[in-house]
């Protein structure tokens, strides 16, 4: 054994090529045994297994190791490295981890393999080697203590070479966090088996508001915060593997079945590591992430399935519970299959100018004078037909194309009360809709600036319109701050669908707005005996109370126009007035209905008949 252990260290210290180091290793340890077989193979950071030597195995066999996946049930090498622990396999007949591989190593003759984990100096596994037998078997006291030095021999080979392994491997690892990148994670998920569903899954973990954080703080704190997160995944996850695979994106290939048996429970312990607090140059950040998962389902025949559906499940949670965890159910594919197309026609819609606005008049009920206009965008179809807006509204749920439509909408408002004040016409601001991506993601007072800037409108000409769930349903403080902005420029803001939320009204003290909108909800419900009176007429109070002006929203009926003008409503739109207009009729009804317009008559209900448009869904937010 000792003349054994110094020809190894002897090759070693000369510098051989490791191959032929690894190759003398092998054929010396089987001559210790009588019918054993050595082989010693390498894992990537990516879990990637590749053999390193064989020299008593037929190449087909060495060659059909190359690129596997380690896991907890793949052979006894890959599950050696994956436990980074002894792994003994008595009968590679009957053995679970062998059940996809055992084809390989029968027809060769071979029924038992054990396998020793070859580690790094930090007590990672690195490579294993393993003994095969041409009998059913389980290792003597002398042979374990043979493979434990072989074993060590292996990892001072290893550790020799592991400069030029890490330039090899460099292509594969993702530079700031130092976690296996996109490249990796692809070739790593096509080596993942789907013939036992259950055994897999996937979690994609989106770090929220990344680009918030490095545009407010700076690169270097988001940076932190990635680095921070990966390093979390990663050690909660343990021993899956984790990939960076995007930007603010990490992946985690999950095999542990203490994992897999309660995805909800692992999904909540990953997402408390994450929002541990980061230190960062004396500050204190709070990183959030939103988890989507998916498990390798009976009808999955491809890996690409699962990370589709996992995909499909972290879009879903970034739109319904940001911060939370979402597991992929097959309805959830058709819904995003049919937001996918929607967000596609909108924006060749944006590209081919297809996107418009309509006007709906704002109401002085008292004299019932237009006082401004709630402007609602619009698609057309390549004919100029204006299609319905449930035909596309689904794509206001993705951020980037919400902010790009906000941008387009800013533009066309800002153009048309252009054309109004050159025309002397009574307009006293118009209503845009936003979202809180347009606060996340959309810079939106770059925006107004460039289009109001762009005409020269000033800017209490403009209302931003935030409903109430994009008003209080953050965590953060972007939206309140954004909104603080806004008014510190003298835009006016509009509290959208007042009263169908969770605001606690002590926000409208910390968060002041300049408007509130009573939902049409309530307003549509207005008679004497219906408890939305008590509902409608305690918002207007509240309001006047605070100072903030208040506008009723879906008003239909006259009954409805007096009972909001006794309990002290000044404004008011609905179908009653108009529907949503094109410019040229919001033109039309400016010149004759405007407030202080000359010549101006009251807009009767009359005119509500003869000044309908096509019917339009106002924009979700």
């Amino acid at each position: 054994m000792l003349k054994f252990r110094n020809t190894i260290l002897e090759q070693i210290a000369k510098g051989s090529p490791l191959k032929e180091i690894l190759d003398r290793l092998c054929t010396g340890a089987e001559d210790f045994f009588s019918s054993g077989r050595c082989s010693v193979v390498s894992v990537d950071p990516a879990g990637m297994i590749h053999p390193l030597a064989g020299p008593s195995f037929p190449d087909a066999y060495i060659n059909a190791l190359d690129g596997l996946l380690i896991g907890p049930d793949v052979g006894s090498c890959g599950s050696a490295m994956y436990h980074n622990r002894f792994i003994c396999v008595e009968d590679i007949e009957t053995d679970s981890k062998w059940s996809g591989f055992k084809q390989l190593a029968l027809p060769l003759g071979l029924h038992a393999c054990s396998s020793m984990p070859v580690r790094d100096e930090a007590g990672n596994a690195i490579g294993a080697l393993a003994f095969y037998f041409e009998e059913k078997h389980v290792p003597t006291k002398a042979e374990l203590h043979l493979m434990e030095v072989c074993a060590e021999l292996c990892a001072l080979a290893l550790a020799r070479q592991q400069r030029i392994l890490d330039r090899e491997r460099r292509a594969t690892i993702d530079g700031l966090t130092g976690l296996p990148n996109r490249s990796a994670f692809d070739e790593a998920l096509t080596q993942l088996r789907c013939e036992l569903p259950g055994t897999w899954a996937l979690f994609i973990v989106d770090i929220d508001n990344l680009k918030v954080t490095n545009d407010t703080f700076g690169h270097d704190v988001g940076d932190a915060l990635l680095r921070a997160a990966g390093q979390r995944i990663s050690e909660t996850m343990q021993p899956d593997k984790v990939f960076r695979t995007g930007g603010d994106e990490f992946t985690v290939i999950i095999q542990g079945q203490h994992f897999l048996q309660d995805l909800y429970r692992t999904a909540e312990t990953l997402l408390n590591a994450i929002s541990e607090p980061v230190q960062h140059d004396s500050h204190t950040f709070l990183p959030r992430a939103t988890i989507g998962g998916a498990v390798l389902a009976p009808t999955d025949v491809m890996p690409g399935t699962v990370r589709r559906n996992a995909d499909f499940a972290l879009y879903h949670a970034k739109e319904t519970m940001r911060g939370g965890f979402v597991r992929y159910w097959p309805g959830i594919g058709t819904r995003m299959t049919y937001r996918r197309d929607a967000v596609r026609d909108v924006i060749n819609a944006l590209g081919d100018n297809r996107i418009d606005v309509r006007y709906q008049p704002i109401v002085r009920l008292s004299t019932r004078e237009i006082v401004g206009f709630e402007a609602l965008s619009c698609m057309k179809n390549a004919s100029g037909r204006v299609l319905p807006a449930s035909l596309f509204q689904e794509a206001f749920a993705d951020a980037r194309v919400s902010a790009e439509l906000t941008k387009r909408v800013l533009m066309l408002v800002a153009q048309d009360i252009r054309s109004w004040l050159d025309m002397a016409l009574p307009i006293l601001h118009v209503g845009v809709n936003v979202t809180s991506a347009d606060f996340y993601f959309g810079n939106l007072h770059e925006k107004i600036d460039q289009s109001f800037g762009q005409f020269a409108i000033p800017f209490d000409h403009l209302v931003i319109e935030v409903t109430e769930d994009a008003y209080l349903g953050q965590r953060d403080q972007v939206v309140a701050s954004g909104i603080r902005d806004l008014r510190m420029r003298g835009i006016k803001v509009a509290l959208d669908d007042f009263g169908t939320g969770f605001a606690a009204l002590t926000h409208l003290l910390t968060v002041p707005i300049d408007i509130l909108k009573v939902d049409q909800s309530f307003v549509r419900k207005l008679t004497p005996e219906h408890p939305s009176s008590a509902i409608v007429k305690g918002i207007l109070q509240i309001a006047r109370d605070l100072g903030i002006a208040a506008i009723a929203e879906g008003v239909e009926t006259p009954e409805q126009i007096e009972m909001l003008t006794d309990m002290g409503c000044a404004d008011a739109q609905g179908f009653i007035f108009s529907r949503p207009i094109s410019r040229a009729k919001a033109t039309e009804l400016l010149r004759r209905h405007g407030l202080g317009s000359p010549g101006r008559t009251p807009l009767s209900l009359r005119d509500h008949e003869q000044n309908t448009d096509t019917p339009l869904t106002r924009r979700v937010a």
